[in-house]
């Protein structure tokens, strides 16, 4: 039997309905597509940029100088640190070339962040790129996760994001040590004006960037608690005094 013509238009115009719902759906579905892969390229950035920074960041180059060209450890000498500082004790020219080699990788992280990823979110990334670089210098997978206490790493990795900021930290941390002889004071200071100046100098795209900035300074303050805790009791060595056997991490600069 031939349906009617009334019964064979309905059925046409519902196929054409489908196929049309279905062109939408599709469309959307393609819509969506770039938005699902450019969040899981972010991720993918993010990741990769954490994980060079870190192992950038970890180079202990204060051991790995003193190991080379003095065969000692210099965790077993005066403060036990493996910073600029105690490495000067044993050498001031190995003790110059810890400090430009702490800041110089931390500048690495972030310049490494920059030529691989562009867009809108570059310097987010680069600001992880920085803060990677600092926990790597911090808590060294190499060393049992006893590292510095970032002081020059932060400055070589945030020179190019935050420039105005580390030239005041920097002059900040030279007033105060040459003032009151006390090179773990200057560097806790400057810490503390770290997030402050970034902020006063607006030198970030995104909030994130503060958050990151004040968690490297939280850092820094944190890996100083028993300086803080020596300053405190007038019992923290003075820039140029001889430390004693034993003392525990008395200079903050390069580490």
């Amino acid at each position: 039997m031939v349906a009617p013509a009334s019964c064979r238009l309905f059925r046409g115009r519902l196929a054409l309905g489908s196929a049309g719902g279905d062109a939408r759906r599709t469309a959307a579905e393609t819509a969506a597509l770039p938005s699902t892969l450019i969040v899981h390229m972010n991720m993918y950035a993010y990741f990769i940029t954490a994980a060079l920074s870190y192992l950038l960041g970890s180079i202990p180059f204060g051991y790995l100088l003193v190991r080379i060209f003095k065969g000692e450890d210099v965790r077993t000498s005066g403060s036990g640190n493996i910073g600029a500082t105690n490495v000067a004790r044993k050498s001031p020219a190995l003790g110059v070339a810890t400090l430009v080699l702490d800041a110089a990788k931390g500048l690495a992280a972030v310049l490494v962040a920059r030529v691989l990823f562009s867009g809108p979110h570059q310097q987010l990334i680069m600001t992880t790129a920085a803060f990677f670089a600092v926990l790597g210098h911090l808590f060294p997978v190499w060393l049992k996760f006893r590292g510095g206490k970032g002081v020059a790493t932060t400055f070589g990795a945030f020179i190019l994001l935050t420039p105005k900021s580390i030239l005041c930290m920097v002059i900040l941390f030279l007033l105060i040590a040459v003032a009151f002889r006390y090179v773990s004071l200057g560097s806790v200071a400057v810490a503390a004006a770290f997030p402050l100046l970034a902020w006063a100098f607006h030198e970030y795209a995104d909030s994130r960037q503060l958050v990151l900035i004040a968690a490297v300074a939280a850092l820094v303050i944190w890996r100083h608690r028993r300086n803080i805790g020596r300053l405190a009791n007038g019992t923290e060595s003075k820039f140029g005094a001889k430390s004693e056997a034993g003392s525990d991490e008395s200079g903050a600069t390069g580490k």
